[in-house]
C-alpha cells in the first residue's frame, strides 16, 4: 500500500503561488541606510514584473513609533520577524547597498539557509562569493548608489 506524499508547508506555498499565477516574488534586503536605493530597486524589479516585499521602517530615522527605547526593542523584534516572513514568501532576494553589517548578513544566512537564490546591486559585497548574475539588463547605475 502506497502512502500519500506529505508536502512541506513551503512545497504547499510553492504550488499555490504556481496556481495562482503570481510572477516572480523579490525580498529586497540590506541596511535601512539604504531606503533611497531600495525605492528606486523597487520601483526597477516592479516595472520588470515582479511583486516586490521590502522593509516599511526606517529605525535609524526619528518616528514617535519607536521613540521610547522599550518600544523601539519590541518593534525591533517584531519587524525582524515580519521580514523573515518576507524571505519566505519570496521566489529570490535582492540584497541593496554597497554594505553588509551584521542583520543584512543575518538576512543573507536566513535566505541561503531557506534556498532563495539572492542577487546584489553590489555583487562585490557578496560574503559567500554565489550570487546571482544580474538579471535582464541588469541593476541600473542610478540604483548602485
Amino acid at each position: 500500500m502506497s502512502h500519500p506524499q506529505l508536502f512541506t508547508p513551503e512545497q504547499h506555498l510553492v504550488a499555490a503561488k504556481q496556481g495562482l499565477g503570481l510572477p516572480v516574488i523579490v525580498a529586497i534586503c540590506g541596511s535601512t541606510r539604504f531606503m533611497d536605493a531600495m525605492s528606486k530597486a523597487d520601483l526597477q524589479e516592479t516595472a520588470a514584473g515582479r511583486i516586490v516585499v521590502r522593509p516599511g521602517c526606517a529605525m535609524k530615522q526619528p518616528h514617535a513609533l519607536w521613540g521610547d527605547p522599550a518600544d523601539a526593542e519590541a518593534l525591533k523584534h517584531r519587524l525582524d520577524e515580519l521580514h523573515r516572513a518576507k524571505i519566505r514568501l519570496a521566489d529570490e532576494v535582492l540584497i541593496v547597498g554597497d554594505y553588509i553589517g551584521n542583520s543584512t548578513r543575518s538576512e543573507i544566512d536566513y535566505a541561503r539557509a531557506n534556498g532563495k537564490p539572492i542577487r546584489y546591486t553590489h555583487p562585490e559585497v557578496d560574503p559567500y562569493g554565489d550570487a546571482l548574475p544580474p538579471v535582464a539588463g541588469g541593476i541600473p547605475p542610478e540604483v548602485q548608489e
